[in-house]
């Protein structure tokens, strides 16, 4: 192809892309494409594009997983968190239960017995 670049003429090569299937591949595209009535290059066409779609949604689903995975990390992190400020609360609250139960606190008024 000739091209006109900067006021001079310039032959420039363009790249093809060429695909040479197997025969059995071509003999299965051909039959294929008879069988939804189409020429062969529109049926290569379609399963290309379909292949793109499905890779497109593929994509999209492995997206999702990793960012499902993300986020699962950050829930159980918030989860400990809370579980960790409970379990303070419930050493507190146990301390404060026990704090006159001292073996040698026999003569408090306000000693306090656990019952178990």
């Amino acid at each position: 192809m000739l091209r006109v670049i900067g006021g001079s003429v310039k032959h420039v090569r363009f790249k093809e892309i060429s695909c040479k299937p197997l025969r059995n591949t071509r003999k299965t595209i051909r039959k294929k494409s008879e069988e939804k009535g189409k020429k062969n290059s529109q049926y290569i066409k379609d399963a290309i594009i379909l292949y793109i779609e499905e890779r497109k949604k593929n994509e999209y689903i492995d997206r999702m997983k990793k960012g499902y995975m993300e986020m699962a990390d950050i829930n159980v992190e918030m989860a400990e968190m809370g579980c960790a400020e409970d379990l303070k609360n419930l050493q507190d609250y146990e301390v404060w239960l026990t704090e006159s139960d001292l073996p040698d606190d026999y003569d408090s008024e306000t000693r306090r017995y656990i019952l178990c």
